[in-house]
């Protein structure tokens, strides 16, 4: 699919903010790349007592992926990505065996100035979705709504708008139905050493709460980072990754309630090795 530098999707209003890569459990990760360009992933994780595996494979053919993955329960999920079947267009089915009610359509449209997803369940009465942003390298506006055409309700009404800057980014979302409002900051410290710092506060109106997060990320060297987040309810997460050769990582992750420290810290130890 030709690149389309423009505002993106619905989902990235706000991603920066929020962060990824903590792990509170132990997963490992094996990927490889088979010489007519078969990639097969492996990957296995531990939460308890209970262990959870699945093996993936992804076959690329022109412009067509194929992703199928089988986990421990038996569950083959499957994945059918066509890039470009119309300029600026992506299409993506989806289902899960033996679940017949799992299979989906989605359709995406990345313009300069929007961006465009929209998908429906292959069935009788199917859950349609929309999402659409509007703006430039600026601004972004946009909304994301669910309507069950079963029952006739809107089962997700959100909609947010996002500012950006050469080093910030700024976003407001009003998400549930109104319920609650949800703001975020992303800001580049340096270049140099991706240092960046985060915030995001959610206030629910029926429930009356606040959550405050505040995050961080710096690169202590061109292989080896840190992240760290608290939030006003005393979770504090911090995480060290490391890429000791080329696409193979480790990452050690820890969450600790400093509100009560006489608890066991939850600890999490993530491989990932890809070719």
């Amino acid at each position: 699919m030709v690149y389309v530098k423009g505002p993106g999707l619905y989902s990235d209003i706000g991603k920066k903010a929020r962060g990824e890569d903590y792990q509170g459990d132990r997963k490992f990760t094996l990927s490889t790349l088979t010489s007519n360009g078969v990639a097969i992933t492996s990957s296995g994780i531990q939460k308890g007592d209970l262990f959870l595996a699945d093996i993936s494979t992804i076959l690329r053919n022109k412009n067509i992926t194929t992703d199928v993955k089988v986990d421990t329960s038996s569950n083959v999920f499957t994945t059918i990505t066509v890039d470009e079947p119309a300029p600026r267009v992506k299409a993506i089915f989806s289902f899960v065996a033996p679940d017949q009610k799992s299979g989906k359509v989605e359709l995406q449209y990345l313009h300069e100035y929007a961006g465009i997803s929209t998908s429906l369940g292959f069935t009788a009465k199917p859950t349609v979705n929309f999402s659409g942003v509007a703006g430039n390298h600026q601004a972004t506006v946009g909304t994301d709504i669910s309507f069950d055409t079963a029952t006739g309700n809107f089962t997700k009404l959100n909609a947010g708008i996002s500012l950006i800057a050469t080093d910030l980014i700024a976003s407001l979302m009003v998400n549930d139905k109104g319920q609650s409002v949800t703001a975020s900051y992303f800001h580049m410290v340096s270049q140099l050493t991706n240092t960046t710092v985060g915030a995001e506060f959610t206030h629910g109106f029926s429930s009356n709460e606040n959550t405050l997060t505040f995050g961080a990320h710096h690169m202590m060297d061109l292989t080896t980072g840190v992240k760290a987040r608290v939030n006003n309810y005393g979770m504090a997460s911090a995480l060290l990754q490391h890429e000791w050769r080329p696409k193979a990582l480790v990452t050690i992750s820890g969450e600790v309630d400093t509100r009560a420290i006489e608890k066991s810290a939850k600890m999490g130890l993530a491989v990932a090795i890809r070719p």
